[in-house]
C-alpha cells in the first residue's frame, strides 16, 4: 500500500465439484464491487495466488480478462494428472487432496471427468490473455515440478504472454534468502511495469533464459 497499490484479498464460498469456478463466481463479483467504489483503477487490476490461490490463479484468468497481469506461484493446473501423482513432502498420493480436501469433487476423475476438465486451468489456456508468470520450482514437493511446465509448455505453444521462474533446489515455498529477494523484486517489477506503466526491465522485455537460483 506504501506503493499506491490497493490489496484485496476476497472470500471464495466454494461448491463441491467446482473450485476452479467458485473462485470465478466470487473473485471477479468482489472485485467489481472493489472498482464500485471508486478508489481502484479498473484498467489496472493485477492477481497473484500461491499453491492453492496459485491455482485459482491459473484458472481465473482462462475465465476472465478483468485482470491486466497476474502471478501464480506452485499452481495446480490440470487436476488429472495432478490427481495421480505423489503428495513428495510426506510421500502420500494426491488423490486426498481432490476427494477430502482443497478440491472439494465429488469421486475420482474416471466418474467426475466433466468437473476435472471443467476445472483444470490447462484445458481452458487458449482463453488467456492477461500476461502471467508461472513459478514452479524443481524440488517442489507439495505440487508437482510437472504443473507448472504443463502449463507454461501449453501457454507458449499458443503464443500466449507467459514467463516461468524456476528456482533450483527449493520445495513448494522459497527458503532461501536470496531467492526471496528475487522473487519478490520480480514481482514488484512485473505489477509496477503492467499496473504503474513503469520500464520493464530485461528480463521481461526479453524473455531470454536466465539464471533465477542459487545454491546456498
Amino acid at each position: 500500500t506504501s506503493r499506491g497499490y490497493a490489496v484485496f484479498d476476497p472470500d471464495i464460498v466454494y461448491r463441491v465439484n467446482d473450485p476452479g469456478m467458485s473462485a470465478v463466481w466470487c473473485v471477479i463479483p468482489a472485485v467489481k464491487a472493489a472498482i464500485a467504489t471508486g478508489m481502484i483503477d479498473s484498467a489496472n487490476v493485477g492477481l497473484w495466488g500461491h499453491s492453492w490461490g496459485g491455482y485459482q490463479t491459473a484458472f481465473l484468468v482462462t475465465q476472465t480478462n478483468i485482470f491486466k497481469s497476474a502471478i501464480a506461484g506452485a499452481p495446480l493446473t490440470d487436476m488429472v494428472s495432478m490427481y495421480g501423482s505423489i503428495y513428495w513432502n510426506t510421500g502420500g498420493a494426491d488423490q486426498a487432496i481432490f476427494e477430502s480436501s482443497q478440491g472439494r469433487f465429488k469421486g475420482n476423475y474416471a466418474d467426475n471427468y466433466d468437473a476435472y476438465i471443467r476445472n483444470s486451468p490447462n484445458f481452458h489456456a487458449k482463453n488467456v490473455k492477461t500476461p502471467l508468470i508461472i513459478l514452479a520450482n524443481d524440488k517442489d514437493g507439495a505440487v508437482d515440478f510437472n504443473q507448472g511446465i504443463t502449463y507454461f509448455n501449453t501457454l507458449r505453444q499458443m503464443n500466449k504472454d507467459v514467463i516461468l521462474l524456476e528456482y533450483v533446489g527449493e520445495n513448494h515455498g522459497l527458503a532461501r534468502p536470496v531467492n526471496q529477494k528475487d522473487y519478490a523484486a520480480r514481482q514488484k517489477e512485473w505489477f509496477d511495469h503492467y499496473l504503474m506503466g513503469a520500464t520493464a526491465p530485461d528480463w521481461i522485455t526479453t524473455r531470454l533464459p536466465m539464471r533465477t537460483s542459487w545454491y546456498s
